[in-house]
């Protein structure tokens, strides 16, 4: 668990992809925390998933 990823899954005719941080895992689903809230991942609606590194350090505000 932590570990930043991205999960690319069936989504209605598409796909959907979300990146963030493992919460959770079971059986069947997956959580990820992302910018926008949890989402959760049914596993066997998985097309693709890998390890991705952090993201970069936010910028210092201009003046």
């Amino acid at each position: 668990m932590g570990d930043r990823l991205v999960v690319r899954a069936h989504h209605g005719d598409g796909a959907q992809d979300a990146l963030g941080d493992l919460v959770t895992r079971t059986s069947d689903a997956v959580t990820i925390s992302t910018r926008r809230g949890p989402v959760e991942v049914r596993l066997v609606d998985v097309v693709a998933a890998k390890p991705v590194p952090p993201p970069p350090p936010a910028l210092p505000a201009r003046r």
